[in-house]
Parts: C-alpha cells; structure tokens; sequence
C-alpha cells in the first residue's frame, strides 16, 4: 500500500542525517545538531533490493556530482512522484516511465522512446555504466540511510513537494505550468500542483 508521504512528514519531524558532511548542510542543520540527531538514528533495516538499486541509479545518473544534498533532493524529487496519483506506484515505475515503442523485431519486447524519458539518463541513448563504483556504493549506502522500508523518507523535504527539475541549463515548456520551489546544485525545482 502507498504511503503519502506529507502524511508521514508530519509524524516525524526528523531532519537530515549522518552522513550529510558539514558543509553541504550548513543550512539545513550544524554540525553539532547532526552529531547529536545520529545517536538517535536507527540503521540496519531491511530494504527491498530493486526499488533501492532504481533510486541509487537514478541519483547516481542524475546528481552524482552534486554532493549529498542534491542526492537527497532528487531522492525527494522521485519519491513525491511515486506518492502522487499522477505517477506510478513505485520508485523503480517512477524511474523507468516513458512513451515506449515496440523492438523492429516486432517480437513484443517494447523499449522507451529516445529522449522522451521522465528522467533523462534513463533514454537518452548513451551507456548507462558505471564509471566511479566508490561513488555509486556511497550512494547506495546513502539511500538505506535515508529511507524506511516502505520508501518513505522521514525528513524535511528540502524540494518542497517536488515533483519536477531540470538543470539551470535549460527551460523546458512544462517549466511555465508548475511552481518553482528551490534551487539546489545545478538543478531547479517545480512541484506539480493539485487542481
């Protein structure tokens, strides 16, 4: 069953975690604040292990060069969607969606139109490798760090509701119907209001 997550934000006011560095997270909280919330931090829970691999691509893909807070705003960015109607119901669903055509085989396999993915690593025709695995296992860590077993993640989010972003590079149509919420790195936030 999908838990909302603005329910939950309200139950656990709980702020960033351990392993946000000082630096990135002189706004959010200090260091002694940090210090102090992860004594109180509970790890080692179970996680499913496709929907964690799903997020970790994606904030590898997306942000791996934006450090933790821009790791744990596209965090937000995927989770909002998959508690909001208008996206599917999972974070690896999130991840993947995308217009989708059938192989010239025409043998039933489908594969995502080019360039037309939610997330744009997930399509745009280059080699999804892994080039730093360090990175991409600190991610990895990250992620069970900040997230429960049912994908929830219990703290403020610093996207406010974001449900979209896009690098500061560009400006995309669909920029003029959502609402901008923050800045973070080089990406800019948009939630998707409700009618």
């Amino acid at each position: 069953m999908k838990m909302k997550l603005l329910n939950m934000m309200t139950t656990f006011l709980v702020v960033f975690i351990v392993s946000v560095s000082a630096h990135s997270m002189n706004e959010v909280l200090t260091k002694q604040g940090a210090t102090q919330l992860a004594e109180i931090v509970v790890e080692a829970v179970a996680y499913d292990e496709k929907q964690t691999t799903c997020l970790v691509d994606n904030i590898y893909h997306e942000a791996r060069g934006q450090g933790k807070v821009g790791w744990i705003a596209v965090a937000f960015v995927t989770v909002n969607r998959m508690n909001d109607s208008r996206f599917p119901n999972t974070i690896c669903e999130v991840v993947h969606q995308a217009p989708t055509r059938e192989s010239w085989k025409k043998n039933g396999e489908y594969y995502p139109i080019r360039n037309k993915c939610q997330f744009s690593w997930y399509c745009d025709g280059k080699a999804d490798d892994i080039h730093n695995e360090d990175l991409y296992y600190e991610i990895y860590d990250f992620v069970q760090r900040i997230m429960t077993p049912e994908y929830v993640m219990n703290y403020i989010d610093i996207t406010e509701g974001a449900t979209h972003y896009h690098a500061d590079y560009v400006t995309p149509a669909w920029a003029e119907t959502k609402t901008k919420t923050a800045e973070i790195g080089d990406h800019i936030f948009y939630r998707w209001e409700t009618k």
